[in-house]
């Protein structure tokens, strides 16, 4: 019993642990701020020109995609400047194929607003 109420306590602290990483995301991250208004944008939208359902589950899929990729960003360049404070390199060429991931999750983001929006406009 002891074991599993340990288990039980170890993920309640983990999922404490990743409300902070997220709260600070939200109140630190410029990147992530504009993302989430633009998800709340969306949620709206969705509502006043009635997606599907199926639309739902792909708008939240890309959303979340990006602002997962946000994070794993920040951690990338967060870690990077505590290794490497100073400019270097390869520090840098990290950071940028980890901002990479970014541009190129919010790209396909984009079209996937645009085919389920552009229609629904027009």
């Amino acid at each position: 019993m002891n074991k599993k109420k340990s288990f039980f306590i170890s993920r309640l602290k983990s999922v404490g642990f990743a409300f902070r990483g997220a709260y600070f995301l939200l109140k630190t991250e410029a990147s992530i701020q504009v993302q989430f208004g633009i998800f709340l944008l969306l949620v709206v939208l969705g509502f006043c020109l009635n997606i599907s359902t199926t639309e739902w589950l792909i708008q939240f899929l890309a959303i979340s995609i990006v602002m997962s990729i946000e994070g794993i960003n920040t951690a990338v360049e967060e870690l990077a400047n505590f290794i490497h404070p100073e400019k270097h390199k390869k520090i840098e060429l990290i950071k940028d194929i980890a901002a990479g991931a970014v541009f190129m999750a919010s790209i396909f983001a984009i079209i996937i607003g645009l085919i389920i929006y552009i229609p629904k406009i027009i």
